[in-house]
């Protein structure tokens, strides 16, 4: 006689907070979540004409500024009060325009570090503290940056504030562990709504893309997989590392005037033949 197989039981949906998720990067990992079946909360200071969303599922947007730390510890606690438990924290929220770090004022850079940095260790201040209660436990995501691994001028204190995001997702992972796994996505160049402002305009933005590997600037899509992979089981072992998506890198200008070298030395050698 044949037993019937039982079906597996659906994963259960998990509870997600995506910082500054509400445009960007930030809503495509929003979006991605909602498409794996968890309920998803974005937050940003100003609620946005239309949220993410994957088919019926949309994003609950509760209006926070990630600088102020009373405010983020007032979200996590509305988001537990209502949903019981959080599973998963992306801290996404930052950017930062390009200016000259030798005239800028203090506060620019200071508001460049609250935004970018202190912004995430309060959130995951937050988060650990239900995480840590909670059977599951849970998993932080900081999302970092290439600028935080070369130099990035123009953006000097965002780089310097993104190198001690990933410096801080390995110190944390060790003073966490094993209940919850903090873990560092840094993207290379990602285009999204707002490249021209970086890039500028679609031949420039091509010319941009011809310097990586992978022929391409990154898309929000690549930054929020990888964000479901780095918050999945089958990375469980992954804790206190940065993750790079940056297509291979970008090709070092060396190269690129060691080629124009050869042509110029070629060329005068054959005009010297020639005459």
């Amino acid at each position: 006689m044949k037993t019937q197989t039982k079906p597996s039981a659906e994963p259960a949906a998990r509870v997600v907070l995506v910082t500054g998720g509400t445009q960007g990067i930030g809503r495509a990992i929003a979006e991605a979540f909602l498409a794996a079946g968890d309920r998803v909360v974005a937050c940003a200071r100003n609620e946005p004409t239309s949220l993410p969303a994957a088919g019926a599922a949309q994003a609950r947007f509760v209006a926070c500024d990630v600088r102020e730390a009373e405010a983020l510890r007032a979200l996590v606690a509305g988001i537990v009060a209502q949903e019981g438990r959080l599973d998963v924290l992306v801290c996404n929220a930052g950017g930062s325009p390009s200016v000259d770090a030798a005239t800028v004022s203090p506060r620019f850079h200071e508001g460049v570090l609250r935004l970018n940095f202190l912004s995430a260790l309060h959130a995951a201040q937050a988060a650990n503290a239900t995480m840590q209660q909670q059977p599951q436990g849970g998993v932080i995501i900081f999302i970092g940056s290439i600028s935080g691994l070369r130099p990035s001028p123009g953006t000097a204190a965002y780089g310097a504030a993104k190198a001690a995001l990933i410096s801080l997702a390995g110190s944390l992972a060790v003073e966490w562990a094993p209940r919850v796994r903090v873990v560092a996505v840094s993207p290379g160049l990602v285009r999204t709504e707002k490249s021209g402002l970086h890039y500028g305009d679609e031949a420039s933005i091509a010319a941009v893309a011809a310097t990586i590997p992978a022929g391409r600037l990154a898309d929000p899509a690549d930054v929020a997989q990888a964000c479901l992979w780095v918050s999945s089981p089958q990375a469980s072992y992954l804790n206190g590392t940065n993750l790079l998506l940056h297509g291979g890198g970008e090709t070092p200008a060396f190269l690129a005037a060691a080629a124009a070298g050869a042509a110029a030395g070629a060329g005068a050698a054959k005009g010297a033949v020639g005459g």
